[in-house]
C-alpha cells in the first residue's frame, strides 16, 4: 500500500518521488510526501475523526508518543495561529510524534492564521506525511488495532527502509508506558485565563469563590480556562506533588487532569496520592487520564483499547439524566466497568461501543469522565460538568459550615 506506486504525484503535490515514509511494525511501508520536520520519529498510530481543530489536537499533551492520522482529508488549509495551542508546558516538546494527512496543504485561508501549517510543524519538530490513503490506513487500524510505526521525512527521498522496519518492530507497546513526565509541568503555577470570546479574545478571572488544585498529568489549557470561568482560583501542581504539597494549598476541590500513556504506569506514583485525597473527602473531578486513575484509586482496573476513541463526534449518554451528548474524545485506555467496586456508579457510557465514560462515588464527593468536556476541538455539550463540579464544592462547603 503506497501513495503513488510509480504514478504521478496526487493533485496538489509536485514531488516526483516519495519524500516521506510511514513504516509500520508489521513491515508495511506507506509512501507519501513529506511535510513538517525533516526527521524520523517513532510512535503508535491512531486515527482522529474530527473535521476541524487540528492545531488543538496536535498540541494536546494526551497524544504524547502517538502519530495522528486525520480521517478528514483537508488538514492544514486554515493555517495556525498563536491562540489555539492546548499544551501549557512550553518547555516540553510536542507530545505528538507525527501527523498523517491525505490532501496537499494549501496556503492558509483563515483570517486568524499567523503561520503556514508546514512551518508550524517544523518549528514544533513534528514529522508529517501527506498523499496517504487515510481511509485505508484507518480501516487497517480498526481491523488490527493501533500499530507502532516510524514516520520519516527526507526531501531527497533517501531512506534505509530495512532499518526503519527493524526500528518499528522493536518499539515498546504503549501499555506499561508512563509518558506524563514528557509533557506535564515540573513546578507549581497559578492560572487565571478564561475562555476566548469574540471580539475580546481571552479574558482574565477577576474574583474567585473557590480554590481548586489541579494535578497536571498533561493538562489542556481550555480545561483550566473553564475552571477559571466557573470562578475558581486555580493552583496547578506537578503530577509528582505529594499530599502535603496539595493540602498546604487549602483546596476546596481537586482536579485530576488528562494526560498520555498507560494509567496503570502513571498510577504507580499518582494513585496513592489520589487515594489519600479521596479519604479526606475533598470534592474531586477527573477527566480522561484523571478519570482512569480515579478508578484505579478505588480498586478498579483499566485496559488497553484496540483502536481507542479519538474524535470530536462521539455520542455519550449521561445515565444520571438520560440525555445524549456529542463529545470530544482522545484515549487509548478505558476503565473496565466490571471491575468497579460497589461505591462507584457508572454515570456515562459510549453509545459507539458501550465502554465506560464516567463514574461517580457514592460515599465520597468525587466523579470523573472519560471524554473531554472542555472540547477544543469539539462540541460544548458537556460544559455542564464544570458546573456539576462547582455544585459539589458548594455542597461540601455548606455541609462544613452547618457542622
Amino acid at each position: 500500500m503506497t501513495a503513488h506506486e510509480g504514478n504521478p504525484a496526487p493533485q496538489g503535490w509536485s514531488e516526483p518521488r516519495a519524500t516521506a515514509l510511514l513504516v509500520l511494525a508489521d513491515g508495511t511501508v506507506l509512501e507519501g510526501f513529506g511535510i513538517g520536520a525533516i526527521a524520523e520519529a517513532p510512535g503508535e498510530v491512531c486515527f482522529n475523526t474530527a473535521m476541524t481543530g487540528y492545531q488543538e489536537i496536535l498540541t494536546d499533551p494526551s497524544y504524547a508518543g502517538q502519530i495522528v492520522t486525520f480521517t478528514f482529508p483537508h488538514v492544514g488549509n486554515v493555517g495556525v495561529n498563536e491562540e489555539d495551542t492546548e499544551t501549557v508546558n512550553a518547555a516540553a516538546s510536542s507530545g505528538v510524534r507525527g501527523v498523517v494527512v491525505h490532501a496537499a496543504v494549501t496556503e492558509p485561508s483563515n483570517w486568524r492564521a499567523a503561520r503556514h501549517f508546514d512551518a508550524w510543524l517544523k518549528a514544533r519538530n513534528i514529522v508529517g506525511i501527506g498523499g496517504i490513503d487515510t481511509r485505508a490506513l484507518t480501516t487497517l487500524i480498526r481491523e488490527k488495532g493501533m500499530p507502532n510505526a516510524v514516520i520519516a521525512h527526507d526531501p531527497k527521498g533517501m531512506f534505509d527502509v530495512e532499518r526503519l522496519k527493524r526500528e518499528a518492530a522493536a518499539l515498546p507497546d504503549m501499555a506499561g508506558l508512563d509518558l506524563v513526565p514528557l509533557v506535564a509541568a515540573t513546578q507549581r503555577y497559578d492560572w487565571s485565563e478564561t475562555p476566548w470570546q469574540w471580539p475580546q479574545g481571552y479574558g482574565k478571572r477577576e474574583t474567585a469563590a473557590h480554590r481548586v488544585v489541579a494535578i497536571d498529568y498533561g493538562v489542556k489549557r481550555n480545561i483550566l480556562r473553564l475552571l477559571a470561568k466557573a470562578g475558581c482560583d486555580i493552583q496547578v501542581v506537578p503530577a509528582t506533588a505529594s499530599v502535603k504539597d496539595i493540602i498546604d494549598l487549602a483546596p476546596d476541590g481537586i482536579f485530576l487532569s488528562n494526560g498520555p500513556g498507560d494509567p496503570a504506569a502513571t498510577g504507580e506514583y499518582a494513585v496513592p496520592v489520589i487515594r489519600e485525597l479521596l479519604d479526606r473527602k475533598i470534592p474531586t473531578f477527573g477527566i480522561c487520564l484523571g478519570h482512569q486513575m480515579l478508578a484505579l484509586a478505588i480498586g478498579g482496573r483499566t485496559m488497553k483499547m484496540k483502536q481507542g476513541h479519538h474524535g470530536a463526534n462521539h455520542p455519550v449518554q449521561d445515565k444520571t439524566t438520560g440525555k445524549v451528548e456529542i463529545v470530544s474524545m482522545n484515549h487509548g485506555f478505558a476503565v473496565d466497568p466490571q471491575s468497579l467496586p460497589e461505591n462507584a456508579t457508572e454515570t456515562h457510557v459510549s453509545l459507539f461501543d458501550g465502554s465506560n465514560c464516567g463514574i461517580a462515588l457514592t460515599d465520597r464527593p468525587a466523579f470523573s469522565v472519560q471524554h473531554h468536556p472542555e472540547a477544543s476541538p469539539g462540541p460544548q455539550d458537556s460544559h455542564y460538568l464544570f458546573n456539576r463540579f462547582i455544585a459539589l464544592i458548594e455542597t461540601d462547603k455548606a455541609a462544613k459550615s452547618a457542622a
